[in-house]
């Protein structure tokens, strides 16, 4: 009975995951139509703007045409009309003198008829009909004027829709993930010589496999990249994984989406918990601060409340500072007495992390470290055995120190500006490093027995931490040369107790 009852759960299971699957291609498949009807609608609105356009241009180039010829004709009206005027002057001159000169054949006298010929001889000299060109300044021919569009006619009748570029194929092997950058590479189908540029889009997800319609982040666009690689830096990991698509463009069109990519951006997320932190410290997400109000207004509350049987309300300075519950102080679930700690709210169970962490200039003391989720309320990290850190003291004396088990190992290297911490859980190593040149400050060596927390302590000052980060290069590297050179928990042993 017990095996037929988990044999057909295992069936319920199986089609449970299958209609999952059904119903999200069933979503894909909605988005895609949706998807054709807009896409649709966008391309006929664009072919009449592209026709349009055309038009305008042909209208334009026709009314230029016309212009011209309406031009050359007025030049050459002007031209004609012109010699058709010197024409007829001469021509009405011409018929005036013709009229003399007949008038002069039946002059009897000799002496008028001298000086008449003289006259007559000295005007047909001077007159314009025989100094007037008998030619046409212009022709007729209006021939250098025509046009023969056969060529453009033909190379309209063969418009057609621009070749649609092949969709690219994201190489996942040439893909890279590392230091919070993705490096992302795409090669085509094959040779494209018109392609202008490509598209990168990207977002984040927790599921695997491919994009779900459903529930996602919307598609961040890099666009105008002119090579088939692209890479992105100074992601925050908070989510498992990113889907990757790309799409190739010409100077008019954009082509199809590669087939998405999922590439595994797992990092260790986490925030402070308040629920937990001392009293004095002001915590918001990845923020710390010492508060010294924080403490003694909850100290006066029980006072007033033990005195005088009669529950006190929380200061607004209080309760406007952080997000956190009431809390009384020296309750079990929060640090107290010298203990200005706060932990982590997610805890290491196995694999390697990272994590920064950056202390405000005016810090007079803070430490940084991992602990076990049983250090104990009045604990301070690196005095108890289940606890590891490296102190900042800037309070009298400046010290900087590695601590474990109330033993304290001195290092001798400058207090960086940001610390890098790498938990190394199945290892058993916990190292620290100058986050801004990788360099090695500290590492501890031991054998991790319970799950860690990350844990931080604040004294008149405050911190802030990046989180979701991978493990560094840099980092991964110096790990093979630092295994055997470096300080461990085991050679504290042997130094004074604080």
């Amino acid at each position: 009975m017990d095996a037929q009852k988990e044999a057909l759960q295992r069936i319920i299971s199986t089609l449970a995951n299958k209609n999952d699957e059904i119903q999200n291609f069933i979503d894909t498949l909605n988005h895609t139509l949706k998807g054709v009807q807009e896409n649709s609608s966008n391309i006929l609105s664009e072919l009449d703007e592209e026709f349009d356009s055309l038009y305008s241009i042909l209208d334009e180039v026709k009314e230029s045409m016309i212009n011209s010829i309406k031009q050359e004709q007025a030049r050459k009206s002007q031209e004609l009309q012109s010699q058709i005027s010197q024409c007829n002057n001469a021509l009405e001159n011409s018929e005036e003198l013709l009229e003399f000169a007949t008038r002069s054949l039946d002059i009897k006298e000799p002496e008028e008829f001298s000086k008449a010929a003289r006259q007559i001889k000295d005007r047909v000299t001077m007159a314009s009909a025989f100094r007037l060109s008998l030619k046409p300044k212009v022709s007729d021919n209006m021939t250098h004027l025509m046009v023969d569009f056969s060529q453009e006619r033909q190379m309209l009748q063969t418009l057609k829709f621009l070749p649609v570029p092949k969709a690219p194929e994201i190489d996942p092997v040439e893909c890279l993930v590392a230091d919070n950058s993705v490096t992302v590479a795409w090669r085509m189908p094959e040779e494209d010589n018109k392609i202008d540029h490509f598209i990168l889009e990207h977002r984040k997800t927790n599921f695997d496999g491919l994009p779900r319609v459903k529930d996602e982040r919307c598609w961040e666009i890099i666009d105008n990249i002119k090579g088939t690689e692209y890479t992105l830096s100074g992601l925050k990991f908070d989510s498992k994984y990113m889907n990757f698509r790309v799409r190739a463009c010409n100077k008019a069109v954009a082509g199809e989406y590669s087939d998405p990519v999922t590439l595994e951006t797992k990092a260790l997320n986490f925030n402070l918990d308040n629920s937990s932190s001392h009293l004095n410290l002001k915590v918001e997400d990845t923020c710390v601060e010492w508060d010294p109000t924080g403490g003694k207004g909850q100290e006066s509350k029980i006072k007033g409340k033990e005195n005088k049987g009669r529950s006190g309300t929380p200061s607004p300075k209080r309760t406007s500072v952080g997000s956190r519950p009431p809390a009384v102080r020296g309750s079990r679930d929060r640090f107290t007495g010298e203990s200005y700690t706060v932990l982590g709210d997610t805890a290491i169970e196995s694999g390697q992390h990272y994590w920064e962490v950056k202390a405000q200039k005016d810090c007079k003391s803070y430490s940084v470290g991992v602990a076990y989720k049983t250090l104990g309320k009045f604990d301070q990290l690196g005095k108890t055995n289940t606890s590891w850190c490296i102190h900042v003291n800037n309070w009298l004396q400046n010290t900087f120190s590695a601590k474990h088990n109330n033993k304290v190992k001195a290092l001798d290297v400058t207090v960086p500006e940001k610390i890098g911490v790498f938990c190394d859980f199945d290892g058993g190593q916990l190292s620290f490093y100058d986050a801004n040149s990788k360099q090695l400050l500290y590492s501890f060596k031991t054998k991790f027995t319970q799950p860690l927390l990350p844990g931080f302590m604040v004294w008149c000052g405050g911190l802030s931490l990046s989180t979701g980060m991978q493990v560094p290069s840099a980092v991964r590297t110096l790990q093979k040369s630092e295994n055997g050179m470096t300080g461990s928990a085991s050679s504290l042993n042997n130094l004074v107790t604080q």
